[in-house]
């Protein structure tokens, strides 16, 4: 039998100060509950229901095989259904997650991955989970090769793309600021790519996002993103413009992981000074805040949105 679902009961002073992965996806927040509670038919209707959106279905997979019993309750669905696709995608990136919490070996994770990319030959999301375990265990050409699956079933998946930005913008942590560094070439590539109304449009802006991060961390630049050139030379402001002129005019409003792209454009415009357009974006955003990039490089990132967006707002 597996382990009895962890207590319903919340403190109100931690749940005000949660991330929620789901950001605003009401149906997906409803089928963790379900399934922390052992209810896997919930989590079954919902994933039949989102079909071949493969965004969507990345999200939703990758937020639910976050449930701490998820494990267990997806091997019950597979044992009942051996042949659900959707059942072995959701434990595959419950055992991935758990590998990357060093609660189960990586090889576990793998060959799960494997059983479920066999019995769903065209969804990305098997090979989303070993994207996310070789992005933080693997080898460069692991990675890269992962990287070209996800992109052969779905080309412009979204969170395959910020995983590769976030592993490129690594390389070469010791050698300081450089305009001309890889990531960048490769979400200007990407952007230019993508469709039209594609989110990864702001793929430029990760970028920057992630290299402030790890320039910070190896002490090139200063801890307070406010205090970093980074954000405000002649490259910087034309990738932050571009990127919020094409936000202004974006329609697609229901992508599932727009906000957390939102959270990085506005964590730029405060890093930039410039306050008013970081308080539109911080309107659209709401209380759907993300830890990333408020947490870039070492803090606490829920008091750091609540500042900037306080400061933007003129409620601080």
């Amino acid at each position: 039998m597996p382990p009895p679902p962890p207590p319903l009961g919340r403190g109100r002073k931690r749940a005000a100060h949660a991330f929620d992965a789901a950001l605003d996806d009401a149906e997906l927040a409803d089928a963790r509950t379900a399934l922390a509670q052992g209810r896997w038919q919930t989590v079954r209707s919902l994933l039949a229901r989102t079909g071949d959106d493969w965004d969507r279905r990345g999200h939703r997979v990758t937020v639910l095989a976050q449930e701490p019993y998820c494990a267990p309750w997806a091997r019950d669905w597979l044992l009942a259904e051996p042949e659900s696709a959707d059942a072995a995608v959701l434990l595959a990136l419950a055992t991935v997650r758990r590998a990357l919490r060093r609660k189960e070996k990586p090889v576990r994770a793998r060959e799960s991955c494997q059983a479920a990319a066999a019995l769903a030959p065209d969804d990305p999301t098997p090979w989303l989970g070993l994207l996310m375990l070789e992005c933080a265990l693997g080898a460069e050409a692991e990675v890269r090769r992962l990287f070209a699956e996800v992109r052969a079933r779905y080309a412009d998946h979204h969170h395959a793309h910020h995983l590769l930005v976030a592993r490129l913008a690594e390389h070469r942590s010791g050698t300081g600021a450089d305009p001309l560094h890889e990531v960048y070439d490769f979400a200007n590539e990407a952007a230019e790519r993508a469709p039209a109304d594609s989110p990864l449009a702001i793929l430029p802006v990760i970028a920057h996002a992630e290299r402030y991060r790890v320039l910070a961390a190896a002490g090139h630049e200063p801890p307070d993103a406010s205090a970093s050139a980074h954000w405000t030379g002649r490259r910087a402001r034309q990738v932050m413009r571009a990127a919020f002129d094409w936000w202004l005019e974006w329609e697609q409003e229901g992508h599932p992981r727009r906000l957390i792209d939102l959270n990085y454009l506005a964590h730029a415009k405060v890093c930039e000074g410039r306050g008013a357009e970081a308080a539109a974006l911080f309107h659209r955003i709401g209380r759907y805040a993300t830890p990333s990039p408020w947490s870039y490089p070492d803090r606490d990132p829920y008091p750091a949105f609540r500042a900037a967006r306080d400061t933007a707002l003129g409620t601080a």
